[in-house]
């Protein structure tokens, strides 16, 4: 019985097709993300390895040389905008409603993932506003599946993807540990549903500046 093949072996058959539309530093950028991507894939038994091997992915695919004045949230939701706009067939619409009823509606109610929790937590605060805003956030979330608000959606569930990549990136969470399995396995899923239909934007737009790659390849001698 032929192996199924994977979702980044197909992608890469498609840049060596579109190699020649696509400038060296966008070909670059899209290699590594689905190198990464193909390793991801490759990871069955480790959840922690396989969040960590996409969200190095997704980073191949977005990050770009920026100034101090830019943070790496920021350039995250600019990446997400020329995304969005190049998505004329809402395929990353399409991705986030049909798995909001799982792992997106999951780690959107799971305050371990929400930021102001653990500044409530850092600075001592014993009033309730981190409570509130996670409330506000979770409403928003759900108003805007139903507005087909896709921008937003993405917006909310990447700020908790970033908590969620700091906890593990930063060692601020113990490796197969036993009480952030949720996150993490909803955290993959939903990273393995995006970056491919990322991925494929950004080779059927050739025209779209994604930025310059931070680390370009150098010849050595």
């Amino acid at each position: 019985m032929r192996a199924k093949e994977r979702i980044a072996d197909t992608l890469k058959a498609r840049l060596h097709e579109l190699a020649d539309r696509h400038a060296e530093s966008s070909r670059i950028r899209i290699h590594r993300a689905i190198s990464w991507l193909g390793r991801a894939e490759a990871e069955t038994a480790d959840p922690d390895a396989r969040f960590v091997f996409l969200w190095i992915a997704f980073n191949a695919a977005y990050a770009h040389e920026f100034g101090e004045d830019v943070n790496a949230r920021a350039q995250l939701h600019a990446f997400f905008e020329k995304a969005l706009a190049s998505d004329a067939h809402k395929r990353l619409a399409a991705v986030l409603f049909q798995q909001f009823s799982g792992p997106i509606r999951t780690l959107v109610e799971n305050r371990f993932v929400f930021e102001p929790f653990w500044r409530a937590l850092r600075e001592h605060d014993s009033s309730d506003r981190w409570e509130i805003k996670f409330e506000q956030s979770k409403k928003i979330a759900l108003q805007s599946i139903v507005g087909s608000e896709t921008a937003t959606v993405l917006s909310i569930v990447f700020d908790r993807l970033y908590v969620l990549r700091n906890q593990l990136i930063h060692g601020g969470a113990t490796w197969n540990s036993g009480t952030n399995r949720a996150q993490v396995k909803d955290g993959a899923n939903i990273l393995i549903a995006i970056i491919p239909v990322v991925i494929g934007l950004m080779l059927d737009h050739p025209e779209v500046d994604f930025g310059t790659i931070q680390y370009p390849v150098v010849a050595t001698a």
